[in-house]
């Protein structure tokens, strides 16, 4: 089963570039290549970019606001999730939490600035639950840490997986995704919050009311934008409804 459509990228507006490269490029091992303000930070495999606009004079964004809530690295096997979030946690880096959902487990971490950060491996799709879709259960962290004894880097397959957001209001979110991009809702089990993917995959994009409208201040750091991986032919840049740069790119024609 595959997933031609999908996230490719992300902007984050950032204060401490210091801080920023010793988690993103450091600890995680991302490559970077820098045009300064712009910092670009990718796994080997080029899977998905990240990019950093370094501006030292931004408010820090307020939590929670609407906005970022997390985004989510997608890793090939449990293996490369229990390494990965080893060296996190042996690191002494900021851990939420950890959650299996099913379709996927997943440990969630803030960047040193507290962008949400979700690493995840997902389930093949003919072990995804049914109804419903996704859920949250405790994990065993001793037991996915138990896969390795070793801290690793991010593999060279990683890809972004999905984008969760805070926003106003989720009627909203649904005639965006939905309706501008075509996404289906694929779960409405959780209170406050809408799911959205293309092709079958439980979600591309999580949008949630959990900020309660609250707006951080302009210019402040945070989520700036996202690509998206388009097949069908597209390449279009617009806004979201709250204010993210949107960049459709074109993609290879799905099989």
């Amino acid at each position: 089963m595959t997933f031609p459509r999908r996230l490719l990228g992300l902007s984050l507006r950032v204060r401490n570039l210091g801080a920023a490269l010793a988690f993103y490029r450091d600890l995680l091992g991302l490559s970077l290549e820098a045009d300064p303000p712009l910092y670009r930070f990718f796994p080997e495999g080029r899977g998905f970019y990240l990019d950093l606009i370094h501006k030292p004079e931004a408010p820090l964004r307020p939590y929670p606001s609407v906005g970022l809530y997390h985004f989510a690295l997608l890793l090939p096997h449990r293996k490369d999730l229990a390494g990965v979030s080893r060296r996190l946690l042996e690191a002494g880096a900021f851990f939420e939490g950890a959650a299996d959902h099913g379709v996927s487990e997943a440990l969630y971490f803030r960047d040193p600035e507290g962008n949400g950060l979700e690493l995840y491996w997902d389930r093949p799709p003919e072990a995804w639950p049914r109804e419903p879709l996704m859920f949250t259960a405790p994990l065993n962290l001793e037991g996915l840490l138990g896969e390795t004894p070793h801290p690793t880097p991010l593999p060279p397959e990683t890809r972004l997986g999905h984008l969760h957001l805070h926003v106003g209001d989720l009627r909203e979110a649904e005639a965006f995704f939905g309706g501008r991009l075509g996404m289906a809702t694929t779960l409405r089990t959780y209170p406050g919050a809408l799911f959205f993917a293309w092709d079958g995959y439980h979600h591309h994009v999580g949008a949630n009311t959990w900020a309660r409208g609250q707006r951080a201040p302009e210019g402040a750091t945070g989520l700036l934008g996202y690509t998206l991986l388009a097949p069908w032919g597209m390449e279009e840049e617009f806004l979201d409804p709250w204010g993210h740069g949107v960049r459709l790119t074109r993609g290879p024609e799905p099989a």
